[in-house]
């Protein structure tokens, strides 16, 4: 019988916090009421308090009965089976556990609960805000606990649960009908993809940031509801940068990522995925600017309001992008729709329509102000700005609702066969690199503005030190990349010129801003790092992207394979192993196909394993040392934790300056999804070389090897095999052959040969071993040299052996690889507007723990001119 134990208490615990969900809500709802009595009012808020906590525990059981699912290899559960396998560590177990969309629903719960409690035992000065921010929060996890709820009522299915067993999900499948307590020996494991250490964190860090885009929607849909219409602006504020650095750091963890592991030759490919989550991180930028811009002079309240709700919803929005299926083969990171299409539409239909309603009712009471704003004015430019960032999320979600469009129309009776555009990535850059261009002319004016007096003069002192060295250094680098080919670039591009431009100047004004702090309180200064990051960001993308160079065209005048497309016959290098190959400024060769083993530093060259039944050992055929340090002797079995990735050595050698180095670009060939390349990066300071390999030999394809050519030979002979030279050395008797156990009466031999290769010289051991009466033929394969050598006989009266040799072509790769030209900018960048973010953070939280009475003078001039 198959233990479901753990299973129920799964369910049983969905169940429970779905249910404390509905009482927290409603709970908290009841404690809101403006006719309630204080003393009522504190007893509905201890009984929502207690449900929620509830609620809480709830969700830790169901995270750790699904994590034991997978830990524990409980393959008789469909999420266990479909999703992990024996051998994956337990670093990637947990990538299992987000990798399908139960888990995923459930990590982006658990955030929900720890900002929840967070909310609920902090800010004792806010006690009002509580029960109006937590009934939100408390409502938001009944729809999302919905989604894992996994119950039919009345024929209507309720979520998708994660503990639904093998049998009950595919009931029909004949091993069900033979034996129902069957359970799998293995399951189908992690997709290949995702096995990279980034895995276990991007998601979570990305779904923290989803979780915390509800805590600004709740106090804003407090303020709405309890008619505090800019009260909730401070406490909302903190949180606010708190999303964005969290979203945005989240999503270049994505980026980076897709560096590493996919084989676009990029960061970001305009994916809809991608769009979908890049889209509400841009509306919420922009909402941080104007409720900032409330802070200070009142004004942008409605704006504020506005864009906040629809951070929210386009977080809803996206989340029904990606899991209802209707991308269907638009993107390659869509999750498949598990029937909760419908559920997911209503739950996004649910908030938009409460909270657009709340906000049409309550429009009117929304306070303004009649202050006339200049372009001298701070507030002027943050609402230019907050505009920019809004156009630049329309223009992206205009394009990536195509599927939408077409998916209504149908459903209306309208056919419409709309596609995305081909060329997704000059759709999409045409538009936002002139976004590009405008946010950085903005963050450099908006600050400058911001923080000086607001008259022409004062403004244009502030700008000619930013203007002139911008001015300066631009000139510079245009010169230098032009005239004197000091980069691998010619920064000529007109459009490219003007977002470089635009960049420093938004660069050195944020400077200008941080060295003008420096004398009142550097805390103040957060707005301008992050502006500063934001621009080399920009400058990051412009070179690494405007400026790759592929540099591994194909000179040879041949044509690789009419079955390939165009791009891999005209920008890769075919490389045969041990032959090198002029590329670029580089001499290149292949040296062979390495392994991953297990407590090596190193990868190990294939050659020197042999392998076995259990695909996941091997046996060393020679001591395996890096470094003159011995990690396994000959005839040691050891593990292979991915023998399904093949590490092809690749050498470098620079022709001007001899520096030579190796890179171990990663393949697989894997039946379902093809050829998986991942590149290998070499870093310089400057630029990146990326490289990564675009096809190999079907190792799964049985090789054409030529007729079997026999030779008669004795010790001391030479041969020619296939153009090589061959010296027959001799043969010995060993006692041990790897994965053959051997008998009394059992005679193992061992034939030893030296062949000359172009580069070096090879040993081959073919083996012949004499078992049970029968002959027994173990061949060398030497792939670099296209030889497969095998002992055929022994006529010990005239000293004679036979060998046998097959041949076949020799081992290649064909590898593409391009410089990115100063990319690090754009991961320092990232870091750099992060510690903006944070230092904002700090400050915003000081700020609502500071009394009138104690603050300091510095803060008390901060607020008379707030930064972002």
């Amino acid at each position: 019988m198959i233990n479901t134990l753990i299973g129920d208490i799964g369910h049983l615990s969905v169940i429970i916090a779905f249910v404390a969900a509905i009482v927290s809500s409603y709970a908290y709802f009841m404690a809101s009421r403006a006719t309630i009595d204080a003393e009522a009012l504190t007893k509905w808020r201890r009984f929502a308090r207690g449900a929620f906590y509830v609620h809480a525990l709830a969700v830790i059981t169901i995270i750790f009965a699904l994590f034991n699912i997978i830990y524990e290899h409980r393959y008789e559960y469909y999420y266990a089976w479909s999703h992990s396998s024996n051998h994956l560590p337990v670093h990637f177990m947990i990538s299992c556990f987000w990798e399908g969309q139960e888990g995923s629903f459930l990590l982006w719960i658990f955030w929900h609960v720890v900002l929840g409690v967070v909310l609920m035992n902090t800010g004792k000065k806010n006690k009002e805000w509580e029960a109006p921010v937590m009934a939100m929060f408390s409502f938001v996890q009944l729809f999302l606990t919905s989604m894992i709820l996994g119950v039919v009522i009345f024929d209507i299915k309720i979520g998708s649960s994660p503990f639904i067993l093998m049998r009950d999900f595919m009931p029909d499948a004949p091993v069900f009908a033979m034996d129902p307590n069957f359970v799998p020996k293995d399951g189908t494991g992690l997709n290949p993809l995702l096995q990279n250490y980034w895995m276990v964190i991007h998601p979570p860090t990305l779904f923290l940031g989803f979780a915390a885009t509800l805590v600004p929607f709740a106090y804003a849909m407090a303020g709405l509801w309890k008619g505090k219409f800019g009260e909730w602006i401070k406490p909302a504020l903190p949180w606010s940068h708190f999303a964005a650095v969290t979203l945005g750091v989240g999503i270049v963890m994505g980026a980076y990522w897709a560096y590493e592991t996919l084989n676009f030759g990029g960061y970001w490919n305009w994916d809809p995925v991608e769009n979908a989550v890049y889209i509400p991180w841009l509306v919420l930028v922009g909402a941080i600017h104007t409720m900032l811009a409330f802070r200070r002079s009142k004004q942008g309240l409605r704006a504020s309001f506005i864009l906040v709700i629809t951070t929210f919803i386009l977080i809803l929005y996206s989340t029904f992008l990606t899991r209802s299926g209707i991308l269907g083969n638009a993107s390659v990171h869509s999750f498949t729709d598990l029937g909760l299409s419908g559920q997911l539409f209503t739950y996004l239909a649910a908030f938009a329509v409460l909270a657009v309603a709340l906000l049409i009712y309550k429009w009117k009471q929304i306070p303004v102000t009649e202050k006339e704003l200049t372009t001298y004015n701070g507030e002027f430019w943050v609402f230019i700005g907050a505009a920019v960032l809004c156009l630049a999320a329309f223009q992206v979600w205009a394009t990536t609702s195509i599927p939408v469009y077409n998916s209504f129309l149908g459903f209306i009776g309208i056919d419409s066969n709309a596609a995305l555009p081909a060329d997704q990535i000059e759709h999409y850059t045409k538009f936002q690199l002139w976004a590009g261009v405008l946010v950085a002319v903005l963050t450099g004016i908006g600050q400058l503005t911001w923080w000086r007096k607001t008259d022409k003069s004062s403004f244009l002192d502030a700008i000619t030190m930013p203007a002139m060295l911008t001015l300066l250094f631009a000139s510079l680098v245009i010169i230098l990349s032009n005239k004197f080919d000091v980069f691998d670039f010619k920064l000529d591009n007109p459009v490219y010129i003007t977002l470089f431009v635009t960049s420093l100047f938004a660069v050195f004004a944020n400077l200008s801003i941080i060295l003008s702090l420096l004398h009142k309180k550097v805390s103040l200064s957060g707005g301008a790092v992050a502006h500063i990051g934001i621009a080399l960001m920009l400058l990051g993308i412009l070179f690494s992207s405007g400026y790759s160079n592929i540099i591994s065209g194909n000179t040879s005048g041949m044509l690789y394979s009419r079955e390939f497309p165009d791009e891999i016959n005209r920008d890769n290098v075919l490389l045969w192993r041990n032959t090198t190959t002029d590329m670029d400024k580089y001499k290149v060769s292949y040296r062979g196909q390495f392994l991953e083993v297990a407590g090596v530093p190193e990868y190990v060259n294939k050659e020197i394993l042999f392998r076995t039944d259990d695909e996941y050992s091997a046996i060393a055929r020679a001591d395996i040392k890096v470094a003159e340090k011995l990690y396994y002797k000959t005839g040691d079995t050891v593990e292979l934790p991915t023998p399904e990735n093949t590490y092809y050595q690749v050498e470098y050698k620079n022709r001007e300056t001899n520096e030579a180095f190796i890179l171990y670009p990663r393949a697989q060939v894997n039946p379902n999804m093809g050829l998986l390349a991942s590149p290998d990066i070499k870093m310089f300071a400057t630029k990146d070389l990326y490289t990564h390999v675009s096809s190999v030999p079907d190792p799964n394809e049985e090789k054409e090897w030529s007729e079997l050519k026999e030779y008669t030979v004795t010790v001391g002979d030479t041969i020619i095999l296939n153009d090589y030279v061959a010296i027959f050395n001799g043969v010995e008797v060993i006692k041990e052959v790897p994965g053959v156990p051997l008998k009394a009466g059992d005679v193992a031999v061992q034939a030893d040969m030296k062949i000359m290769g172009e580069k070096k010289t090879y040993h081959g051991h073919p083996l012949l071993i004499f078992k049970d009466g029968m002959a027994g033929y173990y061949p060398e394969i030497l792939e670099d040299l296209g030889l497969r050598i095998t002992f055929l006989n022994i006529d010990p009266k005239k000293e004679e052996f036979k060998i046998g040799v097959n041949t076949t072509q020799k081992d290649y790769i064909i590898l593409k690889a391009m410089e990115k030209p100063f990319v690090n900018i754009l991961w320092i960048g990232t870091i750099v507007m992060s510690i903006g973010f944070i230092m904002a953070i700090t400050r915003r939280n000081k700020e609502g723990n500071t009394t009138k009475t104690t603050k300091p003078k510095a803060v008390k001039k901060a607020d008379k001119a707030q930064v972002a």
